[in-house]
């Protein structure tokens, strides 16, 4: 009963934030099994030792000067795992150390951005196939912090290019939202990348104006949930020297949003 209480909130509300939580891997990865299977982030070198299920996402360095984390992750509204042909149904975060008020993440609802485009958008749009890669569109250099995290030329090897629906019909609700118009899709099938690239970038900047956007404050013991299907969600450009880890689970949704 809890967990279904739980799980409609988020169908509901589409993020949810649980407060003040005692967290084991062990604990974590088992609450994230009751949303679907997870599924170990392509950056393996920053994986859980307990559990590869678990990314350790931390600007903080060990005694070498490395990184124990992943720093700079999502910076840029993106949907996760959407370059790959099973996208993310959900994302957990759970909050080690938090830095300030300014350290969460910001979440843009592209349900209700779909919503309000008017009718000869939404018919232009509905129905239109994206082709999607790990990336930002938006930062080619990858050396930017801006710019999706660096892979590895063999991590490179483990992604290619997939297909979605620019509109995507809620695996478990059935409502519609915009799907990933940042981040991961490069063109749409059928269309010129420059037309294609103008229109995603106008709905881009439609579906993330303010109205759109909240931003949750994180405190450590803070479980915080989302919907990916529809949310865009960026995280925070923290400074260095302000310490901010958590550890973050992505369940998989039920099956390939196409076929």
């Amino acid at each position: 009963a809890d967990f279904k209480t739980i799980e409609d909130a988020l169908h509901a509300h589409l993020v949810v934030k649980i407060p003040g939580q005692e967290v084991t891997p062990e604990n974590f990865v088992a609450f994230s099994k009751r949303f679907g299977k997870p599924e170990p982030h392509v950056i393996d070198q920053f994986h859980h030792k307990a559990d590869p299920n678990i990314l350790i996402l931390s600007n903080r360095k060990n005694e070498r000067g490395e990184h124990i984390g992943l720093a700079d992750g999502g910076t840029y509204f993106h949907s996760d795992y959407s370059y790959l042909a099973v996208p993310a149904r959900c994302t957990m975060l759970f909050a080690i150390e938090i830095p300030g008020d300014d350290a969460g993440t910001t979440f843009a609802n592209q349900r209700k951005a779909y919503e309000d485009l008017p009718d000869a958008v939404k018919g232009q749009v509905d129905g239109l196939v994206c082709r999607h890669h790990y990336g930002n569109r938006d930062v080619k250099d990858e050396a930017a912090r801006t710019a999706a995290s660096k892979l590895s030329d063999d991590q490179k090897q483990k992604v290619t290019w997939v297909h979605h629906p620019l509109v995507r019909k809620h695996p478990h609700v059935g409502a519609k939202s915009l799907y990933a118009v940042s981040g991961s899709s490069y063109g749409i099938d059928g269309m010129a990348d420059d037309e294609a690239v103008s229109l995603l970038d106008e709905l881009k900047e439609h579906s993330t104006a303010a109205k759109y956007c909240y931003t949750p404050t994180y405190k450590p013991g803070d479980v915080v949930i989302w919907d990916n299907c529809s949310l865009l969600h960026s995280a925070p450009l923290i400074d260095p020297n302000r310490p901010r880890t958590l550890w973050r689970i992505t369940v998989k949704d039920k099956g390939p949003t196409i076929g």
